[in-house]
């Protein structure tokens, strides 16, 4: 691997909808134009990186043309693992393009390049038993019962809204892809990839992969990466420009540092982070960090990312 300074950073799928009512394909490629910019500041001052993203907006807008278009010119649905490679595809061309025009116009000599990534995962993890991730449309009842008795679908009534499909989110196990990845990275070269946690596959049993039917959160995926290349850093960027405690509440404070003791005293005490959005980054970072002696990892927003890195803002967790 690289003796240069490496930094695994996982970017949001929202991240690329700025404004809801505008998700075209242009106004993504703007927003990922956006985060590019910073994280080509991020090259300038000298680190490698490895890039990884969301997909969860993407996955549902492929989702629901396939469904249109099967409903209204009988063509083929496309299965959930192949909707990630879809949108592996995409969101990796767009942050390709952007920042590789970004360091060539800044002078930067760096290429870049995304890897469509699968993600091993167990298929007797215990999310397949309780699947909870929601996907795709709305249906009525009949349309999901049809789903569910023809497709095997797991379907829940979402509080009045009508029903949807749900499926698990199993933890990843294994990137497929990994050896690649490394020798990608120790050409220093920009790498994108476990876009949206990687596609995830499972092994029968024969040494043969087959996709299934599930999302990959993309902390986990992405903490699982910065361990497996031996990160300097780990960097998610989310919505906020720091971590809270008591979030919400009267007594919200704002966080410069935490240690990774009092990452894991905060975790534990399960009020401090929302379970659907804060809890499984602090919790990507808790494992990151256990396993990485010395290192470092930073939650701060796209925009503050050159700044944090200079000490400025951010939320520092550090192996104390």
């Amino acid at each position: 691997m690289t003796k240069h300074k490496l930094a695994v950073i996982a970017i949001g799928g929202n991240s690329l909808i700025i404004d809801e009512k505008n998700v075209t394909v242009e106004s993504q490629y703007q927003a990922a134009k956006k985060t590019c910019e910073h994280i080509a500041d991020m090259i300038e001052q000298g680190w490698e990186v490895a890039i990884g993203h969301g997909n969860g907006p993407q996955v549902g807008y492929i989702l629901r043309r396939s469904e249109i278009a099967a409903k209204t010119a009988g063509m083929h649905e496309v299965p959930l693992d192949v909707c990630g490679a879809d949108s592996q595809g995409a969101i990796g061309y767009a942050i390709q393009q952007n920042l590789q025009n970004i360091l060539y116009q800044r002078g930067i000599k760096k290429k870049v390049v995304t890897v469509i990534t699968q993600t091993l995962v167990d298929r007797d993890d215990p999310a397949f038993k309780n699947p909870t991730k929601p996907i795709g449309s709305f249906m009525d009842e009949a349309e999901a019962k049809r789903r569910h008795d023809e497709q095997g679908w797991s379907v829940v009534e979402d509080a009045g809204r009508g029903w949807r499909r749900v499926v698990a989110s199993p933890m990843p196990k294994e990137i497929v892809e990994l050896e690649t990845i490394e020798t990608i990275l120790a050409k220093r070269i920009v790498t994108i990839t476990v876009g949206g946690g990687g596609i995830p596959v499972v092994d029968p049993g024969d040494g043969n992969y087959q996709g299934i039917a599930a999302v990959v959160d993309k902390d986990f995926a992405s903490s699982l990466l910065a361990r497996q290349v031996k990160a300097d850093l780990f960097v998610i960027s989310t919505a906020v420009e720091k971590v809270a405690i008591n979030f919400g509440k009267p007594d919200q404070k704002w966080l410069d540092k935490m240690t990774l003791a009092e990452a894991k005293a905060y975790l534990a005490e399960g009020k401090h982070f929302a379970k659907g959005s804060m809890a499984p980054k602090i919790q990507a970072v808790i494992w990151f960090l256990e396993a990485m002696p010395g290192s470092k990892a930073l939650i701060t927003n796209p925009e503050n990312l050159g700044r944090a890195l200079k000490g400025e803002t951010g939320t520092w967790i550090v192996n104390e």
